[in-house]
């Protein structure tokens, strides 16, 4: 048993968005204690901590985060943040992304980006994220590899393209090798550290890039394929409603009533039901900014999540997930950075951007996000969109020891700002720790109670 000793804060319990201020944990002497295990068996005040002899490392004046989770980045755009597009989403696409992830054609390439962003991730203490993969198999045998080496845990599909413009056409297969491709990646790599989705941390997914990008018959063939793998802990991950051009034009070719239909089987012509839904506790849905109430309400009887990306949205100019209309529904929001639409790694600087997005709705609408709320939008309710949160998501007894040391005396004036807050107030002390930290801060990431480096 090991004791790590330091200012600790995290969501305590499993709230919902609108009780999480009252499960902050603010424990400015605190410790979590780690078995061998890599599971937490103690986590609060460290004088009350059962004496049993534990070594003790002492971090302090550190303090102790959960881990990050990230529900959306592209794993093939690691070289692609700021890649001036001339556009939005649908430009940008054609112009930047699609040329640049058909570099990843290449297997040596493949490798080095796959080393290079596990290790981005461990620099910014992202020790778990949903990665939309590449389409090149080798890629993301590379990508989950690289994981497991690492130790970071890493959820991905390769990014499934049956039809696109012409510079998406390196991406492309026909529907009976897309089909195949997703089999064999599932075969081969979920779970495939362990053996048993329990414990594993790498997991597969099915990720069509989104309704566009594939054909209603590959839409029956993805339904059917994740209706016979869904109990076995098999994700699903895709965009939803980013940008108003792409709205229209699933709306208009598909000839249904909403986006969301296209992945709830009813593509069929006026949203008939025409396959098996995609839809469910394991199916996360990036962006979701263009929402209507009854794809909202939708989502929260299926249990799907959104993954929130406001950083992106500002790069691409896709608009503002309203706050307030969403989390209203009782649809599960978690963070996403979506590099490299999104030009940020660290999932504070993800927050930051999040809390100034919302600040800046219109009217009514606006709201000031409670450090609590943005906290958990980082931490726990990623871990619940990808029904992890009995394993992740904050450092109770019980959890497997996922947890950061940020040490604000490693970056400049971080340490001098923590110190102008009356320690009495954790709430100013949380928001301005999640607002200004950046990544020097972090010193230590640990996953399942082990150290990565």
């Amino acid at each position: 048993m090991t004791a790590y000793r330091g200012h600790l804060i995290h969501i305590g319990g499993a709230p919902r968005l609108p009780a999480v201020a009252g499960n902050l944990v603010n424990e400015p002497d605190g410790v979590i204690m780690v078995d061998d295990t890599g599971r937490i068996t103690y986590s609060g005040a460290f004088d009350a901590r059962p004496d049993t002899g534990d070594d003790v490392v002492d971090l302090r004046p550190a303090f102790l985060l959960p881990g990050f989770v990230d529900t959306h980045i592209h794993f093939p755009q690691t070289y692609c943040t700021d890649s001036y597009g001339g556009g939005q989403l649908l430009d940008w696409l054609s112009r930047c992304i699609f040329p640049a992830e058909a570099k990843l054609a290449d297997p040596v390439y493949a490798q080095l980006m796959a080393r290079e962003f596990c290790r981005r991730r461990l620099s910014v203490g992202t020790t778990t994220a949903l990665v939309f993969g590449s389409a090149f198999p080798h890629a993301q045998d590379a990508l989950f590899g690289e994981s497991i080496r690492t130790g970071l845990r890493t959820i991905s599909g390769r990014g499934i393209q049956t039809m696109g413009p012409p510079s998406a056409k390196p991406l492309l297969t026909d529907e009976a090798t897309a089909i195949s491709l997703v089999t064999e990646e599932i075969v081969r790599w979920h779970a495939a550290d362990t053996g048993d989705p329990a414990t594993a941390l790498v997991h597969a997914a099915v990720v069509p890039r989104f309704a566009l990008s594939v054909t209603a018959q590959t839409l029956h063939a993805l339904g059917e394929l994740y209706d016979s793998v869904r109990d076995r802990g098999v994700y699903f991950h895709t965009h939803l409603n980013e940008n108003v051009d792409e709205v229209a034009e699933v709306r208009e070719t598909y000839g249904v009533q909403t986006y969301l239909d296209t992945y709830d089987g009813k593509f069929g012509d006026g949203s008939a039901q025409a396959g098996k839904t995609l839809l469910g506790p394991r199916s996360v849905l990036a962006h979701a900014v263009h929402c209507t109430r009854d794809e909202l309400a939708r989502m929260a009887d299926t249990e799907t999540s959104i993954a929130h990306c406001p950083t992106s949205q500002l790069f691409l100019g896709s608009g503002v997930m309203p706050w307030q209309a969403t989390v209203r529904s009782a649809v599960n929001v978690a963070l996403g950075t979506d590099v490299s639409a999104g030009d940020e790694w660290l999932i504070p600087r993800v927050l930051n951007d999040c809390f100034k997005v919302h600040m800046s709705e219109p009217g009514d609408q606006r709201v000031a996000l409670h450090p609590a709320e943005l906290l958990f939008t980082a931490t726990l309710a990623g871990a619940r969109a990808l029904a992890l949160e009995d394993r992740i998501g904050n450092l109770d007894a019980g959890k497997e020891a996922d947890f950061l040391v940020v040490d604000p005396h490693r970056q400049e004036l971080l340490a001098e700002t923590l110190a102008q807050i009356d320690e009495a107030d954790r709430d100013a002390l949380l928001f301005t720790l999640l607002m200004g930290m950046r990544e020097e801060a972090i010193t230590h990431v640990y996953v399942k109670g082990r150290r990565l480096t």
